[in-house]
């Protein structure tokens, strides 16, 4: 497995639609681009510009065919809202969260 962090600078007043942007997006990448696994966000407590998106790749090839040009026509509405700082591919050695029972 591969999770890709992407780190973003979201302006206050854009962050709510790119809240909705990003959800979208990732649902939809989720759905129709082959590896892709989901995707989570975060958001910094002490700079709320600083957003970070960690999306989950069944391998670094899938990642990299989507990724391609560094500028994935899906990702485009959520560059107008904001400024991607950087993009990075890390590999998934062990994960241990547990989902919380409702």
């Amino acid at each position: 497995m591969v999770r890709v962090v992407y780190r973003w600078r979201v302006p206050s007043e854009n962050f709510e639609a790119f809240k909705k942007i990003w959800r979208t997006t990732t649902n939809n990448i989720h759905k129709s681009v082959t590896g892709a696994l989901g995707s989570f966000m975060l958001r910094s407590f002490e700079n709320s510009t600083e957003v970070i998106t960690i999306a989950k790749w069944d391998s670094l090839e899938s990642w990299e065919n989507f990724w391609g040009n560094k500028n994935p026509i899906e990702m485009e509405a959520m560059s107008k809202l904001a400024t991607r700082i950087s993009a990075e591919a890390f590999e998934e050695i062990e994960d241990h969260t547990k989902i919380r029972a409702t």
